[in-house]
Order: structure tokens, then sequence, then C-alpha cells
């Protein structure tokens, strides 16, 4: 919302809030003091917020991290820099961006400056929404893999967010990418740029056929049980990082579950770019909901079986 806008609420914003672990149901529509932003921060008037995994895992108690209540969810945005904290250069108000943020489920946010990237003109804002923790997560796997130009990357689960964003970037760093789906999704990972084959039984002879030559890394997004296809491809464990088996740990895999560090703002604004300019996609469109809806957005991420990443609109 515009900055004048606030002048409907004081100094409240609406934000969805909720002060009791379970489900949906707890996410409730509350008025809330504008954040203040302090050194090294930026406030946003936020247009969207993505939804993900982490935040209904933390709204329902699961997450392994202790949660003060109550609480307001949202780790990723887009909107427009509304005002900055003291010392910090670079944002001004005005300023169209996305990345990271901290309850982003909010008509205001508070970001970290160095988690924000210039938004590009092209792009909606639900889109730049659905990027920073999907490219996060591609940019600091890839990193651990250390692909080179010329390899085959194995993409496991390359028709979701995290996936599709690891394909593209890999492409670009001058890999050959091969992206395990469902039937249903082969044309969406060929149109990434990955060559397409289903999961299941059946995977490493189909992985095999493709690159005879074997491949140099494995990247699994899916979490379907496919480690040993990926440990028998490779030969034993080396280069094979997992963001969603949890298996890894019996089988001597990595698993990479992220944490805080310096964030990949380069790779934000590449992708952001690139997608604006028609050179990268999204595996599917946002799926979209008003602020008001947050638990109708929570059970359609939690239980819904769409591709397409769940954003709150503002």
């Amino acid at each position: 919302m515009a900055s004048q806008d606030r002048i409907a609420y004081g100094e409240g914003m609406r934000a969805i809030s909720f002060s009791e672990f379970g489900g949906p149901d707890v996410l409730a529509l509350a008025d809330l003091p504008v954040p203040d932003p302090g050194p090294g921060q930026v406030r946003v008037a936020v247009r969207a917020a993505g939804v993900n995994p982490a935040d209904w895992k933390i709204r329902s108690g699961t997450f392994p991290m202790p949660t003060q209540l109550p609480a307001v969810l949202g780790f990723e945005v887009a909107g427009v820099v509304d005002a900055v904290g003291p010392g910090v250069a670079g944002p001004a108000p005005g300023d169209e961006v996305f990345g990271n943020a901290t309850g982003g489920y909010a008509e205001f946010a508070l970001s970290p400056v160095d988690g924000l990237a210039d938004k590009p003109a092209g792009l909606s804002w639900a889109d730049a929404a659905s990027l920073p923790v999907a490219v996060a997560t591609a940019h600091r796997v890839l990193g651990l893999l250390e692909c080179k130009p010329g390899q085959t990357l194995l993409v496991m689960g390359a028709a979701g967010a995290v996936g599709a964003a690891a394909v593209q970037l890999a492409r670009v760093d001058g890999a050959t990418v091969i992206g395990t789906g469902s039937p249903e999704s082969q044309e969406v990972i060929a149109a990434l740029g990955a060559v397409a084959t289903t999961y299941g039984d059946g995977l490493a002879d189909r992985v095999r056929a493709l690159a005879p030559d074997g491949v140099d890394a494995v990247f699994d997004a899916s979490g379907f049980g496919a480690l040993p296809d990926a440990v028998a491809l490779r030969g034993g464990t080396d280069r094979i990082v997992t963001i969603a088996d949890p298996a890894a740990a019996d089988l001597g895999v990595t698993f990479s579950s992220g944490g805080p560090g310096p964030r990949p703002i380069g790779a934000y604004l590449q992708f952001a770019e690139r997608l604006a300019s028609g050179e990268f996609r999204l595996p599917a469109a946002a799926r979209t909901f008003p602020l008001a809806e947050a638990a109708a957005a929570h059970a359609e991420s939690e239980h819904g079986h769409r591709r397409g990443k769940v954003v709150l609109v503002i």
C-alpha cells in the first residue's frame, strides 16, 4: 500500500498473526503497529508475500526452532520501500524491491538492506515474491555441488520452484541438466531447458540411457526416496545434495537446510531480470490469495497438489 494510504489506519497496519500453534484456522487478521526500521533495515510496503513450507511448519509448531508468540509469518516479499533505518544507504523510499523479510504477511514488513534486490519493471509483484527462497536455495546447493561448464547435473524434482530455479541457473553456468518429475510435468521440465524424464522405478536406468558418460552431480529437490538411485548413478555419495529427503543421514548424503548467511542478491537480480525478459520461466503461474485469506493459502500450500507458488497479495 502506498504510504499515504496509512492515514486510514493511523499508526496501525493489517497483518496476519497467530497466538497459538495449530492448523490454518489459528491465522487471524489483526491490526498491529507499523514497525520502525532499525540500523541496517528497510521498511517495505508489501505488495505480495510468498508462502513457504517453513511458514506452515512454524504455524503448526513442528518447525525445529523456537517461535515467540504472537507471531507474524512471511520470509519473502515484493513491494515498495517506505522508510529506511539509520545509516542505510542505497534503497530509497519509492524504490520497487523484492527479497527477504521478517513478518511479510502484513501491509508493512522489515527487510535487511542486504536482503533486497531491485524489482525489474516488467516483473509482477506475485512473481517477484515467488523468487527469493527458491533462488537462494538453488544457488546455495549449486554452490555445494560445484558444477562446471560441460558437466551433467541431475535435478530430481525439476518442476518445483527450487528445482526449476536450479535447472535454469545451472544451464546459464554451462551445465547439461537432466530433470525428473511426474509424467504430467515432462513438458514443463523440457521447457525449462532440461532433458526430462520421469521419477519412480527404473530411474537409474533411464538416466544412464540419457547420460551414458554418467552424471557429475545430483540435486534432490523432491524427497521422493530417490537417493539410492542417486548413489547408484554417482557410484558413491560424493556430490549429491538433498534438501528434502530425511533418509540422507542414513545414506551418508549431504542434507542442506540453509540458515543465516549472506543473501545471494546477485542471483536474485539475475533470475528476476531473465524472468522479466522471457529468458527464464516459472514452472507454473503463482496461485494468489488476498491477505485476509491467509488460512486458505496455507491449506493450499500444505495440502494442495497443483504447481505454482502460493502468494498473498496486499
